[in-house]
């Protein structure tokens, strides 16, 4: 990996080739309750070598179809492994081995003031990267009736 001087663009290049477009396809109602196809799209991250992607949950909610275009440019079916809806977040596996895979990082180690580095594919806009520090730890969210989201990380960066 050549050097470079900023510490973004080290976290940029080294991510960059497990950041994957997400692209969904779905049918819905339109107002004449007639059904009509959607088309959805987003960001993920590939976590392991034997295929599984790390996205949000909202991204792939109710998809018939899910397309991964991978940095190289593959596009490969996504098969959902599991989701949370709570959390927001969702795992997809592809049928592909040998694949670069983002180091996942231990969020208890972080501290307040540290860098953080936010990679997507948004719109299928390759390596969109935005930085900011770590604002707040262990924030909670009241959502309303009850239901509470807790330990959230705050960050400035553009997500």
């Amino acid at each position: 990996m050549p050097a470079y001087g900023s510490p973004v663009a080290r976290v940029a290049a080294q991510v960059d080739p497990t950041v994957v477009n997400i692209t969904t396809r779905s049918l819905a109602y339109d107002f004449f309750f007639d059904i009509v196809p959607q088309q959805g799209l987003g960001s993920g991250v590939i976590v392991s070598r034997d295929g599984y992607i790390l996205t949000n949950n909202h991204v792939i909610q109710g998809a018939q179809s899910i397309t991964v275009n991978l940095a190289d440019g593959r596009e490969v079916k996504a098969k959902i492994v599991g989701t949370d809806p709570e959390s927001d977040l969702a795992v997809l596996k592809i049928d592909v081995h040998n694949l670069p895979e983002a180091l996942l990082g231990d969020s208890n180690a972080l501290r307040v003031g540290e860098l953080a580095v936010a990679i997507g594919n948004p719109f299928g806009l390759q390596q969109t990267v935005t930085s900011g520090v770590i604002s707040a730890l262990g924030r909670s969210i009241n959502k309303g009736e009850g239901q509470l989201v807790d330990n959230l990380i705050q960050t400035d960066a553009s997500i």
